[in-house]
Order: structure tokens, then sequence, then C-alpha cells
């Protein structure tokens, strides 16, 4: 029998946004995963669990298909977080030409577009989503994942054990011509400083190369931008974790995504590292 407060995920968005695979993933580490649950059976789930379940970890699928019950779930959580119980939203997100893309290739109907016009469902879904999307803790982009990755996503963030102290930092670099991340808290434009791309000898690298790094970091520009958006964060990420925030992600651009954005994201990870934060860093476009 356990006691204590219960750890629940509520993994919800867009269809085609890779919901079932970050299901999966909770349930292969250990959580007890329940998909599609109708949010009026949400308080009656947890109170029989408080009572007996073997674990302590709950991770609940819900999306646009409980439909008229939907607008109820942000107050529910807030109900359950007023008893004592740690509650997270993860909301999965991905661009409209890209969801479209996976439906015609798993030739899947969407739930919202029973007259097969798919984009028109995304926009339909998106509508009922905006108000819980709001309500989320959590945004992932998953445009640019495999379901490979996404699932490495959420074991990386989920493995660390629920409720370990501390907030956990994504520090992701993209190119602005590819689209800013959905799921960026905070959006820094490092397009102020020269481009790589049009030294010859450097052109084909990307920000990983010693000698990329050493060219875009000899900018006293770039050495004062690391400094200022240092001084933020360690400003900042307290302040994200006191209101509650267990995952907060920082987005570094350039045109491309694959060389100052590159180089900024990792060394901004080695200067935040020492205060206490977990940091993961992703490079979103550097192979593009």
């Amino acid at each position: 029998m356990k006691s204590g407060p219960l750890r629940l995920v509520v993994v919800t968005g867009l269809s085609g946004s890779g919901k079932s695979t970050a299901i999966h993933a909770l349930e292969d580490l250990g959580w007890y995963c329940i998909d599609n649950l109708p949010p009026p059976l949400l308080g009656r789930f947890v109170e029989l669990c408080e009572g007996g379940a073997e674990t302590n970890r709950l991770a609940l699928g819900i999306d646009s298909r409980v439909r008229e019950t939907l607008d109820a779930l942000p107050v529910l959580l807030d109900d359950l977080r007023a008893r004592g119980h740690g509650v997270e939203v993860v909301f999965l997100d991905a661009a409209d030409d890209v969801l479209v893309r996976r439906f015609a290739e798993t030739r899947r109907p969407h739930p919202l577009a029973p007259d097969g016009d798919v984009a028109a469902g995304i926009m339909r879904e998106r509508q009922r989503l905006a108000p819980l999307r709001q309500h989320a803790d959590r945004v992932i982009d998953t445009s640019m994942l495999t379901g490979h990755e996404l699932r490495s996503a959420i074991r990386e963030s989920f493995l660390r054990e629920s409720g370990a102290p501390g907030l956990d930092v994504a520090l992701v670099s993209f190119g602005f011509k590819h689209g800013i991340p959905a799921d960026a808290d905070v959006v820094w434009d490092a397009r102020f400083l020269p481009n790589p791309f049009y030294v010859q000898d450097l052109r084909a690298r990307t920000g990983l190369d010693p000698e990329v790094e050493a060219w875009v970091l000899a900018r006293p520009e770039a050495t004062r931008f690391l400094e200022l958006a240092a001084e933020m964060l360690s400003f900042t990420l307290p302040l994200y974790e006191r209101e509650g925030r267990s995952f907060v992600t920082v987005a570094v651009g350039c045109t491309g995504g694959r060389h100052r954005s590159v180089v900024l994201a990792e060394r901004m990870a080695d200067m935040i590292r020492p205060h206490g934060v977990r940091v993961r860093v992703r490079h979103r476009d550097v192979e593009r």
C-alpha cells in the first residue's frame, strides 16, 4: 500500500504529435499509464490510487477525443494540486504540415476530420486544445523528432525520478528559417553576430567544430552576449523553480541553426551547469 502524495503527469496534445509514444515511454519507466481517461473519472481514479495502487506515479493520456468534458480538466487538475498531489501537464505539438504528412503516411483518419480534410481537422483540434495548452507545464515540439528521439527525450526527462529537486533546462539551437521551436520558453536571436557560413573554410562545418567555435567566440560581442545571457538565466531560473516549474526550454537561433546558435548553446550550458540545474543541449537543425 502506497501512502503520501501521488505524482500525476497528463500527456496531451495534437493528434499525430506523438502522445502514444510518450505514454509508452513512461510505461517503460514504470509509470502506471492510462490512455484517453474521461476527465470526470479523474478524481475517482486518483482516490483509488491513493488507497492502494502499487505505484504513486501515474500518467494519463488525454486529448480531443474526450470532447465535451475537456474544458473541465484544468479545474480538476487544480483540485488535485490543492490536495497535495504533484501534477504536471505535458503538451505535445507539431507544425501543421508535419501533422498532415504523418497522417498521410499512416493513412489513418484524423479524429476531427470525418470528411477526410486533415488540415481542417487540425485547425479544429488546435482551437479545442488551446485552453489546455495554456495550462501546460511543458510544451514539446515534435516536428523535428523521430519516434526514437521523442522516447529518448521523455526518458531523459523523467528518468531522474519524481520529485528530484532542482530544475531541468533544455538548451536548443535552431535556425530561424526553419521556424522557432514551439516549446521554447525563452528565445534569443544570435543573428547579430558575423556568420561563419560566409567563410569558405567554415561553411561546411558546424558549431561543434573547434575552429568554428573559436571564430564565433573571438568576437567581443559574442562573449558579452554570453555574459548577459548567463546573468539573466541565473536571475530567472530560480524564479521559474519558485513558481513550480520543473522544466524550462531556452532556444538560441541563428539563420540556419548550424553555426552561431550551436556555439552559443554549448557555451551557455557550460556557464549555467554550476548553478545547480540539470542541462540538456539539443541542436535541432545542425544537420540540415
